[in-house]
């Protein structure tokens, strides 16, 4: 933490203190205890006054969970009341309760032979509209549903006749519509990869009855993917280290068009990359990035960052979709916001 992020934070916490805004040890308003201090973790920068209509003075960042290697993609199950998140390097499919805490829900998730393969395991995860999983598989190149009998079957796994890449995040439109990005994750040598069939890392979206449709193909490592709550603006995470920025797009049923930089951090020396993100009901956004989770305003201003104790690589909305559930390299985290995000799924 740099200095000047402890001495932010120091402040709203006097100043939280002397108008009276926490008086005492902030209660978990899922659970209604106390939170035990060998849990806390992280801290919250606030740069924006904005930010304190989102995430309250007395908030605190709640370690779950650790012992991974690193962990994506975390995606709440309402009807089952459980995260669902990948250990992209450990090959696993995990679930975490609050009654149980974490247990492994596939492993391994991918079984094949690993020649030529860059990472193997899950990303991205969703649900999709009758709350079955949807799996971005790095070594199977392809994006799976994950069935009753515990069997997958392939939602995409090509475009124009080509295998893709690697999908590494999911996000489903209003419309059922599936967006995602394919960077090349999943192949040893990137674009240098002999398995390589497409020239390009690619933004898709595939209708819910209809061809695949390749929306972006000029971002270097499309990654982490959102809609703004009115489905016109589409956001994607470029984690390139060379080219740390979030895109935007202007959506509509021909495709995408208006590239624009929504925010660039190639400034920024904290480690972690532009990655995973996840978007409010009014259209804030909650973007992993370098030192934590940034936080946007819809017009592009940085409200403020939770800054966690390691590289954070995505976040999700979960319980009554005021918590955001944040996956970082080797623990899974959670934090009470004022805000609230759409829980995909039924």
């Amino acid at each position: 933490m740099t200095k000047l992020s402890v001495a932010v934070t120091l402040l709203m916490s006097l100043l939280a203190a002397a108008c009276g805004a926490s008086e005492q040890a902030p209660l978990d308003s899922v659970n209604n205890e106390l939170p035990s201090t060998d849990n806390l973790a992280g801290d919250i920068l606030r740069v924006d006054p904005r930010i304190d209509t989102l995430i309250p003075v007395d908030a605190h960042v709640e370690k779950l969970a650790d012992g991974f290697i690193f962990i994506e993609g975390p995606v709440w199950d309402s009807t089952e009341s459980r995260l669902l998140f990948s250990d992209v390097r450990g090959n696993t499919i995990y679930q975490w309760t609050e009654a149980n805490g974490t247990a492994t829900l596939i492993d391994p998730v991918f079984e094949g032979d690993r020649t030529g393969r860059g990472s193997i395991s899950s990303n991205g995860l969703t649900l999709d509209a009758a709350g079955r999983l949807i799996i971005c598989e790095h070594g199977n190149r392809r994006i799976s549903r994950l069935e009753e009998d515990g069997s997958r079957s392939v939602v995409v796994d090509r475009y124009q006749g080509s295998r893709l890449n690697s999908p590494n995040d999911a996000v489903y439109g209003s419309d059922g519509s599936l967006y995602f990005t394919d960077p090349p994750y999943g192949l040893e040598g990137l674009e240098e990869s002999p398995l390589r069939e497409l020239d390009f890392n690619g933004v898709y979206r595939l209708p819910p009855d209809g061809e695949l449709e390749l929306l972006v193909r000029d971002q270097s490592r499309p990654n982490g993917i959102a809609l703004s709550p009115d489905q016109q603006t589409l956001y994607v995470a470029n984690s390139d280290a060379d080219n740390m920025v979030w895109m935007a797009y202007d959506l509509d049923g021909s495709g995408a068009s208006n590239p624009r930089v929504f925010y660039d951090v190639n400034d920024q020396t904290a480690p972690g990359a532009a990655d995973g993100m996840k978007v409010d009901y009014m259209g804030n956004i909650f973007a992993t990035g370098p030192g934590g989770i940034w936080i946007f305003a819809p017009d592009g201003s940085h409200l403020g960052t939770i800054m966690t104790d390691e590289v954070t690589a995505n976040v999700g909305w979960g319980e009554d979709g005021h918590t955001l559930f944040m996956t970082g390299s080797t623990s899974l985290y959670r934090i009470r916001l004022t805000t609230q995000g759409v829980i995909p799924g039924p």
